[in-house]
């Protein structure tokens, strides 16, 4: 599917180490989980139009409403902060519109986007602590 028949059908989107939008890859940081925690739910918190719903540090899951200025549309939002198999942090979204019959022109993409740029501006991530989780090695578990 194209992309810009894609933004207008989607109503969802996702992050995942191998997608092919730069915007949904998520985050592998190579930085503290309760600074990162902390940073996601301040930044969630503070972001325009979005308002946070609930927060559990022990599940690692901020659930979000973020609605837009202009129309009012609402699209629900979730954050999930854990560590992968490498003990680093991983930070992960998924944003659904709540419309029935439309896509949301990209929406979701964009909040997942601009998250995600704002969270590295607000942790001052430097390049060599976000971590691209194709290149981390596999560790397999002892026998």
């Amino acid at each position: 599917m194209s992309p810009v028949r894609r933004s207008i059908l989607e109503r969802r989107a996702e992050t995942h180490p191998g997608s092919d939008d730069r915007r949904l890859l998520g985050r592998t940081y190579a930085i503290p989980f309760e600074d990162v925690w902390q940073a996601s739910t301040s930044l969630a918190r503070d972001l325009r139009g979005w308002n946070v719903v609930s927060a559990d540090d022990r599940a690692g899951r901020i659930d979000a409403i973020a609605r837009s200025v202009v129309l009012g549309r609402e699209t629900e939002v979730v954050i999930s902060v854990g560590l992968d198999e490498n003990a680093q942090t991983r930070v992960d979204l998924s944003a659904e519109t709540r419309t029935r019959h439309r896509g949301d022109f990209g929406r979701s993409r964009r909040l997942i986007g601009r998250f995600t740029t704002k969270l590295d501006a607000n942790l001052r991530a430097h390049e060599r602590q976000i971590l691209d989780p194709a290149a981390l090695p596999r560790f397999q578990g002892s026998a």
